[in-house]
Order: C-alpha cells, then structure tokens, then sequence
C-alpha cells in the first residue's frame, strides 16, 4: 500500500510509520503546508518524494485545498495519513481523495481541539490517549468551521496512557506520542494495507475484520497496578516492583495475605519461586505438596494427608531443598508444620493453616507465611513473558492426559501402577524447565533433572539425584518422564541402568524405532502422550 503523509512541522508519526511498513504500507509523497517544516529533509533523506503547498494571504481554504490535490495528483496512493497537519479539511480535499487519516492526541470524544494535553491536565484526568480516526468534512458552505465536526470522523483505534501527579503538558505530549500514537497509527495502517477495515460512515463507525477479541486480541490493552516496592530485583543491583491484576480470581501469591508481619517481606526472587510452586500443587485434587528451588521442583508428592506428601516430597532431595519454598493444595495442619519448620525454609504458602501449625510456623522469624484463597482451579487462560520490545502470549498448558491418551508403544504393557506414577509425573514434569527428565516412584518424586542443554544428561542428573540425594527412595522399579522425545536411544540405556522400568513421553522423534527398540531390550514400559511439555522461562 503507497501513503500520502501530509504534515506541517516533523512529521514523525509518518516516518514512524515509513520506517515500520506496516503491513507493508510505505509512503510515496510527503506533503507540507510549510516552508520550514522539517519533515520536509527527513522524508529527502529517506528518498521519499516531497510537495510543499503554501497557502497564500489572498487564498481561501477550499483554494488551497485544490492546489494541495492538484500537487498530489501525480503520485500514486491508497491512504493519506495526516499528522499535525494544521489545516481543517473541506470536501474539497476529501471527495477526490481515499480515506484520510488523522491521529489526535486525545481518546476522542473527550479533548478535541488544538490543545488536547492542557485540556486534559486541566480537567484532571488520570487518563488519556490518542485517536487514529477517518477524517470528515467540518467545514461550511461558506469557509467557516464546524466546531461538532472537528475531529469527529470515525474512530479506527485508540491507545490509552496515564497521566502521572506533576505532569505538564510537555511531559503529557511526549508519552502520548512515543507511547501511544506511534503504536496506534501503524496500527491503523496495518489494517487498512491489510484491506481488514470497513467504514460505515452513515453510522460513524469502524470494523475491522478479526478485531474481536478473545484470548489472543488484535490489541492488547493492559493495566496493572503497583502493589509492592521490591528490596531488589532478582539481584541486588537490580531495582524491582511488583504490579498486580485486581481481576485474578484464581489464588495467587500476587494477592496473598503474609500472615506473620514481623517477617521480612516477600523479594522477587520469593513471588517468583513461590508462584511456580503454587502452580505445581494446583494441578492435583489429592492432598499435595511442592518444595521449589530456583522455579524447579525439588520434590513433589501426593498422599492421603497433606504431612505425608509434604514428607515425600522433601525427601526427593533434603539438600536442595535447604532454602526453599513449600506449597501445599489443603490447609496446613500442625503435623505437616512441624516438618517444614525442621529445616529451613523461605515461604510457605497454603490456602489456610490451623491455629497449631501457625503457632509452630512462627517460630521461625523469617518464614513467610502466605495465605491464599481455596481456588486452585485455572481462571487465568494465558501466561505472559516480557521480552525487549515485545510480550510473548501463550495458553496455559493445562494438558492431563488420562489413561486412554496413552499409546503403549512397546512389547511390555504398563501395570495400573506405573501408569498412575506416570500421569503423576507427566503433570508435575511440566514445571520443571527443560531439558527436563523425572523419575516418580507411585505419587512421589524420586529424581529431577532440569534445565539441561543435552537430553542424556537430564537422565544422568535425575538418576544421580535418585542414588544420592533421596532418603528412603531409589530408582529402581520407578517410572521415568521426559518432557520432549528422545532424540537418541541413549537417554533410555541411561535409564535402564537406574533401574527404570517404564517411561512417559511425547514420541514424535525421527529415531522413535530405535528408542522403542532400547526399551524392549531392557524390558521397559512406554507409553506415548502424543504431546510435549516444554518450559522454557
């Protein structure tokens, strides 16, 4: 798509827009109303052609206009784009022309006119924004302007910014600017080069096909509110907050109550690791507990009572857990307290405690105790991740396979046992980050290898884990999860020489054959779940 931009001053919104080409939409011919507007070097400097049309002392508006179209009448265009063009346009200009587009520095209807920005701080606002909108003729048979229809035309989208206590104008101008026109205009231009936009204009009104909402938006317009000054970021020399979102309804360690407040407050590092325990123990109906390290579990467990689970899970490894974050699926009670306090801890969370466990718990000064809501079902549907420039937006990975996703791919069948160990591991495998390998031994843990660069060496890890840092467990006759296919029938010899007797994973390697093959040899289980569980953050 080829733009007309037409500017007085800079025009930086419309080199923006050049710059990004958005949906491949570049512009074919700048033009200004001024002899020193300075976007008239910038667009040369880019090769783009530029018209300047004065207008005279002796000419009216609709004159100018018609010299205006009469410059552009050479060049080829599909949209003309004004920015701080400081004309009011008449028919004149419009009827011959395509759609024009303007952005104004309000969210429109509210502060239109020229000074947008004082308007605002004027009214007090704690809001504003901008407004890419179809511009309409606001102009009277005989010049004059009408005030209603002043940017009046259709709305193609807005963009949100706050307004901060000590703005001024200055201030207000630029962070519209940066921060909200120039997502908006390329936006806008990206719809239209796309061909996704139609104009009702006896309605007043924009749509834009696939506009619609739902988890993955076509705009994405967010607000959080500071809920906590961090001592630091996940390092000392890092400066850090945490923001938080009212409309979470799900129980989350972002609206969790510390119950001792004499502790020292919760550090990013904490929320961090904190948030990926609770999110393990939500994944199980039966009494459940975690012990995360760094966001990888040192254990997890499920047992009739919560202290059982609690038990199982540290004893997967009492070492790493040294330091560590406890989350628990019930209300902690006074035995499963007693345990946690026995070595030591950073956070425990929990929706509820008996009046005995937090007595036992406050004896450690600098536990902290949080208290979270009984909803562990999933209403967040995405999880986010921040990157320079950007924001990665996924689904959940709330998969559950149940014994009929199972594809049993080797001469051995899997008992009822280890199939019920490897859908316990296959729902706790999924946070741990990858490479990711996890023996389970019933509903318990027994090794976990995390976060390696090389499958085989997850397998080794796990199983070094298992022989010498478990207490009272082994990996012989436990079940092995891997969070992706193995690529090599190598990460399966390794296995069976921790006595492995089934596995759990995705299948879908180019060497499946020759895994499969490994497996039989060493009378292995294995079963297929069609489907990986990778983390990566």
């Amino acid at each position: 798509m080829k733009l007309a931009g037409m500017a007085s001053n800079r025009g930086r919104n419309l080199l923006n827009v050049h710059d990004l080409a958005p949906g491949g939409a570049e512009l074919a011919v700048v033009l200004t109303n001024s002899e020193d507007a300075p976007v008239v070097e910038k667009a040369q400097k880019r090769g783009i052609p530029t018209e300047t049309v004065v207008q005279r002392d002796d000419e009216n508006r609709r004159k100018h206009e018609q010299r205006v179209v009469e410059a552009l009448e050479d060049y080829d265009f599909d949209l003309v784009c004004l920015d701080g063009y400081m004309r009011v346009l008449s028919d004149t200009f419009l009827d011959p022309m395509p759609t024009t587009l303007n952005v104004h520095p309000s969210l429109l209807p509210a502060f239109p006119g020229m000074d947008a920005w004082g308007d605002a701080l004027e009214y007090g606002v704690d809001v504003v924004g901008c407004t890419v909108h179809a511009v309409t003729d606001a102009v009277a048979d005989d010049g004059s302007l009408i005030d209603e229809e002043v940017d009046g035309g259709p709305v193609v989208t807005q963009e949100p910014i706050p307004v901060y206590d000590g703005d001024d104008a200055e201030d207000l101008k630029e962070r519209v600017l940066y921060q909200g026109e120039m997502k908006a205009y390329p936006r806008a231009v990206k719809w239209f080069a796309q061909d996704r936009v139609e104009i009702d204009w006896d309605e007043n009104q924009v749509h834009v096909e696939g506009d619609t909402g739902g988890d993955f938006p076509e705009r994405r317009v967010t607000s959080e509110d500071r809920h906590a000054d961090l001592r630091y970021g996940e390092n000392p020399h890092q400066d850090a907050a945490l923001y938080a979102d009212a409309t979470c309804e799900e129980a989350s360690v972002v609206a969790a109550e510390q119950l001792n407040e004499g502790a020292k407050g919760m550090s990013y590092n904490n929320y961090n690791d904190t948030d990926a325990a609770l999110n393990i123990v939500k994944e199980f109906d039966e009494p459940a507990a975690a012990v995360i390290k760094h966001t990888n579990p040192a254990g997890c467990a499920t047992a009739d009572s919560l202290s059982e689970a609690y038990a199982d899970a540290l004893a997967t490894d009492p070492k790493s857990a040294f330091g560590g974050i406890v989350a628990l699926n019930r209300e902690c009670d006074a035995d499963t307290a007693a345990q946690i306090v026995d070595s030591f801890k950073e956070v425990v969370v929990a929706p509820g405690y008996t009046d005995d466990a937090l007595e036992t718990l406050f004896e450690k000064e600098n536990l902290r105790v949080l208290d979270v809501s009984d909803n562990y079902d999933v209403t967040e549907p995405v999880t986010e991740k921040d990157l320079v420039g950007g924001t990665l937006v996924q689904e959940r990975d709330t998969q559950a396979p149940t014994r009929d996703d199972l594809e049993v791919v080797t001469d051995r069948e899997p008992t009822d046992e280890q199939i019920e160990s490897m859908l316990f591991a296959w729902r706790t495998i999924k946070h741990v980050k990858s490479n990711a390998i996890l023996f389970a031994d019933g509903t318990e843990t027994v090794g976990v290898g995390a976060g390696q660069v090389s499958r085989v060496d997850a397998v080794e890890i796990a199983k070094m884990k298992a022989e010498k840092d478990a207490e009272g467990k082994s990996a012989a006759g436990a079940v092995m999860a891997s969070d992706a296919f193995f690529p090599f029938p190598d990460g399966i010899e390794a296995a069976a020489e921790a006595g492995i007797e089934a596995v759990i994973q995705p299948g879908g390697s180019v060497n499946d054959d020759d895994v499969i093959e490994a497996a039989n040899e060493h009378d292995m289980a294995m079963v297929f779940t069609g489907s990986r569980a990778f983390r990566h953050d």
